[in-house]
């Protein structure tokens, strides 16, 4: 099997507004089609919208609404990537541990409650 293009597909109530989320996040434009939307970047298929009227949103990390999938997307400048996804309309689930050296990752969610990670390196020493 030969795999062209690997999507992961969010259900979202406001298309409009989770479409938009994330091709602000990627860079990217939202080819739109009836109750479904593609996200591309580069012409590249990334991130799909599909229409969920009755959507409830995940509360994580274990609510009722379990999360049953999350994006882990590693920046190289926290801070720049923080103010951009806010400005897009994420919210802050859980702040970042505040390690000085290894990994560390802050806790967001998308318009529709979607979580996701900015994910970073910290420098050692």
């Amino acid at each position: 099997m030969r795999i062209k293009h690997q999507v992961v597909t969010f259900d979202a109530a406001d298309l409009a507004a989770e479409s938009r989320f994330w091709a602000g996040v990627l860079g990217g434009e939202v080819s739109a089609d009836g109750d479904w939307h593609m996200v591309m970047v580069d012409g590249a298929p990334r991130i799909g919208v599909q229409l969920a009227p009755g959507h409830t949103p995940p509360q994580w990390p274990d609510g009722p609404s379990k999360q049953q999938v999350h994006l882990d997307l590693w920046v190289e400048d926290f801070a720049e990537a923080h103010e951009e996804v806010m400005a897009l309309g994420a919210t802050v689930l859980k702040t970042a541990a505040g390690s000085t050296s290894g990994d560390d990752f802050q806790v967001y969610a998308d318009p529709a409650g979607h979580p996701f990670c900015l994910c970073w390196l910290v420098p050692r020493g």
